[in-house]
């Protein structure tokens, strides 16, 4: 030690702890770039973390940087990142000292751009237009003339009082505001939320159900019309079972919700002309259908009252249609007399030759007869009721013979012989089909058995695991002062601290095994000669 002391040069050059070098340089970098602008591609983004944090790079075509959103700077995010979408990211840099990195924090993120913005809603479009939002089948006509109208958009604007206005110069109706606001990050949820609303009142209800909805917005530009290009929006207006008019921007400015609601105005105040007809036009068309009408109606009494006098001057007087049947009621009136006596002397008749039968002598004939066959049929009832008493009680004595105690014993025997029978064909088959699952359980044990990554420990294999106990396959998932446990055969479990110098190479994208497959893995050839009882080293 004191030869090697000798020979080694003094330097004056100040020693840094790891610690103090990764503080120092955090420090400078925090310091020199607190507040910084990138404009770069997402790449990598899977959408926010279980914990509520995003990760993801910004790249360019030379270079990519680390990129982080903590969760409480995640749900402020008026514009949420999508993969291979250009943006601006404002935050600050910062380093990551456990593996030497550095990363940027964003606070805040928007489209790099006017064409970004209209990528991402052209391809927003697309994805809506395939699922048949836009269908022009679904729309439905607007009522000619609703009581209730319902508004959504700001109630401070210029918008409600120009429609409001509009509407009270045509034909004043019940106009209900939803209040939300219409430029912002939370302009889209709410505009959704008011539609669905007014869909949810009940009619009949204190508040009055809307028969028509209009979404209003005055001008501004893409950036400030973006919330009705919400997702949310463009559903809720194609599933609005009132129909909707969609009246945001100018006549040029277009957004999503103009493509699914059921009628587009170029201005709020077009979606109020739209919304209800002029009240003095429905009046002078009323007036001028009620003028035709009574004249109409007029002219067409004049014609009638000419043609029923027509009808009155060609039509026979009383007289002449009289006159054949006054004719036919004296004919009968002169033949009634001998007619009546002619059919009282033939009922006359009849009743003679019908009293010439029912003399006593020939009554008394008739009763013979009828008691003559009366006794005959009872005789012939008699008869067949002593049959049937007779086969009846032949009936009774088979019965009363089955029923002796010899004929009841035996067939008592002949039930038992053929129970015991089945008693015996129901072991036998029991004991066969037990035998056949035992031999099918234990095949399958054995096969569990072979394929099971316990025996492999036997053969001199360990499993490597990490802190949380999944499972490591690859050298390159090991780095210095990793803490790892190791399961040998017969489940003993030793710990260990991975105290290698060399630099582990850069890990490649990997799956991790379910904690319920573990890998199989080799035994270290290397050892810490310094590793307690208990546990080891790896490398």
């Amino acid at each position: 030690m004191s030869l090697l002391s000798e020979s080694t040069p003094a330097s004056n050059v100040a020693e840094y702890t790891v610690s103090e070098i990764s503080g120092a340089l955090k420090r400078t970098v925090e310091d020199t770039f607190g507040h910084v602008r990138i404009r770069g591609e997402v790449s990598g983004y899977r959408g926010p973390h279980s914990s509520g944090h995003a990760y993801f790079t910004l790249k360019d075509d030379k270079a990519r940087i680390d990129a982080v959103v903590w969760r409480t700077s995640f749900a402020k995010l008026a514009f949420k990142p999508e993969e291979g979408l250009e943006v601006i990211a404002t935050g600050r840099l910062t380093t990551y000292p456990n593996s030497s990195k550095y990363q940027v924090v964003i606070e805040t993120i928007e489209p790099a751009g006017a064409g970004a913005l209209m990528a991402l809603l052209n391809e927003r479009r697309l994805k809506l237009e395939v699922e048949g939002l836009f269908s022009a089948e679904r729309k439905r006509p607007l009522p000619f003339l609703p009581r209730v109208i319902g508004v959504v958009t700001s109630p401070t604007g210029a918008v409600i009082r120009d429609i409001v206005h509009r509407i009270s110069d045509r034909f004043p109706v019940h106009v209900v505001v939803w209040p939300v606001r219409v430029q912002g990050e939370t302009s889209g949820a709410e505009v959704a939320a008011g539609i669905a609303g007014f869909n949810a009142i009940e009619a009949g209800g204190k508040l009055p159900r809307p028969d028509l909805i209009i979404v209003a917005r005055g001008g501004g530009s893409l950036e400030d019309l973006w919330g009705f290009n919400d997702e949310a929006v463009v559903r809720a207006a194609a599933a609005s079972a009132i129909p909707l008019i969609s009246a945001v921007g100018h006549e040029t400015d277009w957004t999503l919700i103009d493509h699914a609601a059921d009628m587009r105005a170029p201005t709020p105040t077009g979606a109020a002309e739209m919304a209800v007809p002029v009240r003095a036009e429905l009046v002078a068309a009323l007036a001028s259908h009620h003028a035709r009408l009574s004249g109409a109606v007029s002219r067409r009494l004049d014609q009638e009252k000419k043609g029923l006098a027509a009808l009155a001057r060609a039509m026979p007087g009383i007289d002449a249609l009289l006159q054949l049947p006054r004719r036919r009621l004296d004919e009968a009136t002169t033949g009634l007399g001998a007619n009546l006596r002619h059919a009282v002397g033939e009922k006359r008749r009849l009743f003679t030759s019908a009293s010439a039968r029912l003399v006593p002598s020939t009554l008394e004939a008739g009763l013979r007869d009828k008691r003559a066959t009366l006794r005959h049929f009872g005789l012939h009832a008699e008869h067949g009721m002593r049959l049937r008493l007779d086969a009846a009680r032949r009936r009774l004595d088979r019965v009363a013979a089955d029923l002796k105690p010899h004929t009841l014993r035996a067939r008592s025997e002949a039930a038992r012989l053929s129970l015991v029978q089945l008693s015996e064909r129901l072991e036998r088959t029991e004991a066969l089909q037990r035998q056949a699952r035992r031999q099918r359980v234990d095949t399958v044990w054995r096969l569990a058995a072979s394929l099971s990554p316990l025996n492999v420990l036997e053969r001199g294999y360990v499993i490597v695991r990490d802190e949380s106990g999944g499972a490591l396959t690859r050298a390159a998932d090991l780095s210095a002062g990793m803490p790892v446990t190791l399961e040998f055969a017969r489940r003993e479990v030793r710990t260990a601290v991975v105290t290698g110098d060399d630099a582990p190479p850069a890990p490649a994208p990997r799956s991790r095994q379910p904690k319920s497959e573990p890998a199989v893995a080799k035994p270290p050839k290397r050892r810490s000669k310094a590793a307690p009882e208990g546990q080891g080293s790896l490398f």
